[in-house]
């Protein structure tokens, strides 16, 4: 649980993962599409990206994987870097994942976004989703 407590990157996912959901919940009220079945498939995705944090905790601790152990210690210090683990990279990579869908969220519910973030996910949109149509923008 200590672990939990003082990592920072698992507290900025977990800090997205609620954003997300808001977003998420104030979305589908504008959109009029609030479906219990595409919340319960999210929250399952959210649980499902904590236990796999919580498992690669374990890992960390059995094994204490460094990937940045290529790097010298006095740049780790100057920097305040101690030991990247695989929870680090994954969450890492959660908070990337969920760093775009609050974006995406945001944009949906109309909030104000600088025009090269609003480009970039129309792009994404249209391209990756059908959650765009051309006659929406």
């Amino acid at each position: 649980m200590q672990i939990l407590v003082q990592n920072k990157v698992i507290q900025v996912m977990v800090i997205f993962i609620v954003l997300d959901v808001i977003f998420g919940v104030l979305r589908s009220f504008k959109e009029h599409k609030t479906n219990s079945t595409i919340g319960i498939d999210g929250i399952i995705r959210k649980i499902a990206m904590m236990f796999t944090i919580a498992c690669c905790i374990v890992l960390d601790f059995i094994v204490e994987i460094d990937l940045i152990g290529f790097i010298p210690e006095t740049i780790k210090e100057t920097i305040n870097i101690g030991r990247v683990g695989t929870a680090d990279l994954f969450a890492l990579l959660y908070c990337l994942f969920e760093v775009l869908s609050i974006f995406k969220n945001m944009y949906r519910v109309g909030l104000p976004l600088p025009k090269k973030l609003k480009k970039y996910l129309e792009k994404l949109l249209k391209e990756f989703t059908n959650e765009i149509k051309e006659e929406e923008k």
